[in-house]
């Protein structure tokens, strides 16, 4: 490992990182985001967790942003392969910095969607560029796997960050400058996503495009990527099969476990907090500053948030776990399929289980402590899953079509049709009045399917060659 290597790693940590951490946001900020930047239509129950209203807007902000994301990350991947890896991945970086701090200076919910359209379509593209990048920079298959398992290990780095930016977020949103006249958590939240822009400035003149794309395109021999040529007889069925089972991984994600925060905001135990933090307020509350009822909903949001971001953190801290057991194992189990089984099976029955088990105990005091070691497994099961997507992939694909078919697996697949299972679970559960009992148990029937569809197609998984230069 030379300085240069070390610069690379660091880099792509970094943008590993944060593309978790911008993902992640949406599942602890979109409740208070639609609070406070909603129309006055409707009633207010409908723009409750499960109301009509909310529903609409909750699985448009996950959706259609995935959507864009799926989309652009497609062109996203097809520029990899056109341009280089190096200049797309530090502009997908930069773009969904941007894109972040500008959603948390949104003044309504259509700005908001158009910000994080562009996030997604950053993190889309870079997650793209940067497996491609580090795949053809390390040809040796050990090193290989080391390095893009603990690499994508700082993903759940970045889970774990945002879940602590929006506890210090919630903590101090009153210390922070006002943004909009107000003190919202999740304003903070959303604008923290710049981070990543500035080591990516400073680092970026020292590092090396990938030398087995430089080789090919200096000799005249980097074919043009096609994405027919992704349904040619040779790759159809490695397109297809890892796209659908890569769609499941981020169908259990997302079906289930990023709706937490959503469920949590009707467990007995984040009410009784939210009354207690309140009539703390209403206390220290004096003539020349009442407390009114903005007052109340910013301090329910704010209080929420923690405790979402609490449990959150849990997750994150177990998603780390199963990158880096990935990590260990991905050296040692030549198979790639038994190695994927070691963490699908479980998860099969794991995650649909605490999810029916939340949904029975959402008025059981002291249940919120219980899930916290739950989600804990469930994010280092699903977690793993989506490692060793990062690993398998480059591997299966040729080099002047390997960013074109890791983004149509990855965005097409995980992005689109993963993604969507946010959709159906939102829209599954709409109620009046709104009940998260049923979020949680409609999310336990969404990631039973997706994961039973994957366990199925994983038979399917093409077992891929060593040689990134192919």
């Amino acid at each position: 490992m030379t300085t240069m290597h070390w610069l690379v790693c660091i880099i792509a940590s970094i943008g590993f990182a944060f593309d978790i951490y911008e993902l992640l946001m949406l599942p602890l900020i979109v409740k208070p985001a639609i609070a406070a930047l909603h129309p006055n239509t409707g009633t207010p129950a409908d723009w409750l967790p499960g109301g009509v209203q909310y529903v609409q807007w909750a699985r448009t902000l996950f959706f259609v942003p995935a959507i864009a994301g799926g989309v652009f990350g497609l062109l996203g991947g097809y520029l990899t392969d056109r341009l280089g890896r190096r200049f797309v991945l530090t502009w997908s970086i930069l773009l969904y910095a941007f894109g972040a701090c500008a959603a948390g200076l949104s003044t309504d919910l259509y700005q908001l969607l158009f910000f994080r359209c562009l996030v997604f379509i950053g993190v889309c593209v870079e997650f793209v560029a940067a497996v491609a990048w580090l795949a053809e920079l390390f040809p040796n298959p050990e090193q290989r796997e080391k390095v893009l398992g603990y690499t994508q290990a700082f993903s759940s780095a970045g889970g774990v960050m945002v879940a602590v930016a929006a506890n210090l977020a919630a903590t101090y949103a009153t210390v922070f400058p006002a943004i909009r006249g107000g003190h919202e958590a999740w304003r903070y939240t959303l604008i923290s996503g710049l981070i990543p822009a500035i080591p990516l400035i400073l680092i970026r003149p020292f590092l090396p495009e990938s030398p087995a794309w430089q080789k090919k395109r200096e000799t005249g021999t980097l074919k043009r990527p096609s994405f027919a040529e992704l349904f040619s007889p040779a790759l159809r069925k490695t397109t297809i099969v890892t796209t659908l089972c890569f769609a499941t991984t981020f169908g259990l994600a997302f079906g289930a476990i990023q709706q937490t925060p959503q469920i949590l905001a009707g467990h007995v135990d984040v009410l009784k907090a939210v009354e207690a933090n309140q009539a703390k307020a209403k206390e220290a509350a004096t003539a020349e500053k009442p407390f009114t009822q903005k007052d109340a909903g910013i301090i329910k949001g704010n209080t929420t948030d923690k405790i979402a971001a609490s449990v959150q953190g849990w997750q994150e801290i177990g998603g780390l776990v199963g990158r880096i057991l990935l990590a260990i194992l991905a050296v040692r189990i030549l198979s790639r399929r038994n190695l994927f089984r070691i963490f699908q099976i479980p998860s099969l029955l794991f995650v649909p289980a605490i999810f029916y088990w939340l949904s029975m105990n959402l008025k059981t005091e002291g249940s919120v402590e219980m899930f916290r070691y739950a989600i804990f497994a469930a994010g280092a099961l699903v977690v793993g899953q989506m490692s060793f997507w990062g690993n398998y992939i480059p591997l299966v694909f040729p080099v002047h079509l390997r960013g074109t078919g890791e983004s149509f697996a990855a965005n097409i697949g995980g992005r689109v049709i993963g993604t969507a299972a946010a959709w159906i679970t939102i829209t599954l559960s709409a109620a009046k009045p709104p009940d998260p009992a049923k979020i949680a148990l409609m999310g336990a029937a969404v990631a039973g399917v997706y994961a039973l569809v994957g366990a199925i197609l994983t038979q399917f998984l093409p077992e891929p060659t060593n040689d990134v230069h192919e």
